[in-house]
């Protein structure tokens, strides 16, 4: 089983003891007590081991590996030692292997207070000796590890080092499965995550979690509402298999949210279960996970291959996004793998999929989404729109995908961009291509002057303008909406806001607006069939959006 522990800075008693208090609400198994800045008033730490509601690990880290205690290493363990004899003594006591390693009297002191097979007093504290690093991996790390290994003392090996890229964790994974004694492996920053959330997966002794954004005590660390809620902690299994979202940045991506709360949709919580439910379909066990990786083709194919070929890791699929659509497409044909007929004329992709027999398949699901969104706002199938005008708003990448799927179902495409040259190429693309229904694409440029005076059926904005911070602004004309042509559906790709001012002007003008969280759920359901072969669970990706929102 591995634990789940909430680190807590200590400041002062009764703060400590209802932080720990909440942690164990929260559903943490353990807290860690760091007494690096209280470390001169011993009697305050007794009271707080003996009064723990919870198993405690102890800790006081010494500034120079990364902790606040600057004082002398003999009242260090002469705390650490009055804590260990209290009459509830912590479940564990974390010394470091450089401070365990320099001096004979030092462990001496502390084999006083741990369990180990010479211990002639019933003592069950067990030592962890731990490491880390915060510049990246050491270049000792082996000797490291077999240095905990070989202390006899030793209970739990604990290592901790920065990540410089999401592969760092995948030795962090073969530490915790393959150590020959219990073992606390994680990688530390933006990209450790995984080897975090994932400790489970790997059976690591122990991970940490925050207990809220404010509290934690190492870089990258979650909060324990994200792992037991957004991470699905208490699902997570050896056969859990793993997703993530590949762009940089990624901090911010709502994917995580959505695809985990589907996973939990197709998998629910057996304690919500009743009696008289029925047979239950308990069929996917999935978590999904921000993975990124830093900009340029080499970084994306070695980390995306490391993880690939990791045998115990059950890396299935990943959502890909900027800057490495097209990347994805070439590390797929590199690796002998399928690529979709539109996606590769898109020259980008945003899915990848593990297929069972190993093999990988790139897809595009954004085309897709945006041809549903729109004939569900035009009230028709994709057959209905053939020979239906549709305006396109900007030239680039949403802008390609989207073209490329409106004039494979056979509507007239007409590209408006404030750079005339990347329009005409553009539409030069795409012009003359094959239908769906075997005809010829028409695609053409145009300027907004010229799109107002003719009107349009749809317009779609696949620009940036009137997004998140800068609202008040909208890429079309005010004449767009004017007179008999002015469009039945106007459809906006921005989700933030979800009512941008173009959409708001087209309603006053008497439109039906599409918005854009709307195509990022059918983007995303795209990808969840593709990867679990269940029904996305559409309406639970509609309320975490609206959620995340706040609408």
């Amino acid at each position: 089983m591995t634990l789940l522990a909430v680190p807590i800075m200590v400041e002062d008693l009764e703060h400590a003891l209802r932080a720990a208090m909440l942690a164990g609400e929260g559903g943490a198994d353990v807290v860690e007590y760091r007494v690096d800045r209280v470390a001169d008033d011993i009697e305050l730490v007794k009271t707080l081991v003996d009064r723990s509601p919870l198993p405690c690990l102890l800790t006081c880290r010494p500034v120079w590996e990364g902790g606040d205690y600057d004082g002398a290493e003999t009242d260090r363990i002469s705390l650490i030692e009055a804590a260990g004899l209290v009459t509830r003594p912590p479940a564990y006591v974390d010394v470091e292997l450089k401070a365990y390693e320099s001096s004979a009297n030092l462990r001496q002191k502390v084999h006083l207070v741990v369990e180990h097979d010479e211990q002639v007093r019933r003592v069950e504290a067990g030592l962890i000796l731990s490491s880390h690093d915060f510049e990246g991996r050491p270049s000792d790390l082996l000797r490291r590890v077999s240095a905990m290994v070989d202390a006899e003392a030793c209970r739990v090996v604990k290592l901790a080092w920065r990540a410089r890229s999401i592969r760092d964790n995948l030795e962090a994974f073969d530490l915790s499965a393959e150590t020959p004694k219990p073992t606390i492996a994680l990688c530390m920053g933006e990209f450790g995550l995984p080897s975090r959330v994932l400790a489970k997966k790997f059976g690591a002794h122990l991970t940490f979690a925050s207990l809220d954004a404010a509290s934690g005590t190492a870089p990258g660390q979650p909060t324990l509402e994200q792992m037991k809620r957004l991470y699905r902690w208490d699902r997570i299994g050896p056969e859990t298999k793993v997703f993530g979202v590949i762009g940089h940045p990624v901090g911010h991506s709502l994917s995580p949210a959505i695809h985990n709360a589907g996973f939990d949709a197709v998998h629910p919580d057996p304690s919500s279960l009743t009696r008289d439910t029925g047979t239950v379909d308990f069929g996917f066990d999935g978590v999904y996970l921000p993975l990124p990786v830093a900009p340029g083709y080499e970084p994306f194919k070695a980390s995306v291959g490391a993880w690939l070929d990791h045998e115990k890791l059950d890396f299935c699929g990943a959502s890909v996004t900027l800057p490495h659509k097209e990347h994805l497409l070439r590390f797929v044909a590199e690796r002998g793998g399928e690529i979709e007929a539109l996606a590769s004329r898109i020259a980008a992709a945003n899915t990848l999929t593990v297929r069972e027999d190993g093999s990988l398949y790139a897809s595009n699901t954004d085309y897709a989404a945006a041809l549903d969104a729109l004939c569900d706002g035009l009230e028709i199938t994709w057959e209905g729109l053939r020979g239906l005008r549709v305006a396109v708003l900007g030239a680039g990448g949403v802008a390609r995908a989207l073209v490329a799927g409106f004039a494979y179902a056979g509507a007239e495409v007409v590209i408006v961009n404030r750079t005339a040259a990347r329009a005409e190429a553009l539409a030069s693309a795409f012009d003359g291509g094959a239908t769906m229904a075997g005809g010829s694409a028409r695609v053409s440029a145009k300027p907004m002057d010229v799109l107002c005076a003719e009107g349009c059926d749809a317009v779609v904005n696949c620009t940036s303008v009137g997004m998140h911070p800068d609202v008040g602004v909208s890429p079309a004309s005010p004449e767009l909406f004017e007179g008999r042509g002015r469009p039945r559906v106007v459809f906006d790709t921005i989700y933030n806001p979800r009512m941008t001012r173009l959409l708001v002007d087209a309603a006053s003008a008497g439109c039906r607006v599409v918005t854009g969280d709307e195509m990022f759920v059918r983007q995303a359901a795209g990808q969840f069939e593709l990867w679990t072969q269940h029904p996305a669970p559409v309406g639970v990706f509609r309320q975490v959006m609206a959620e995340a929102l706040g609408v």
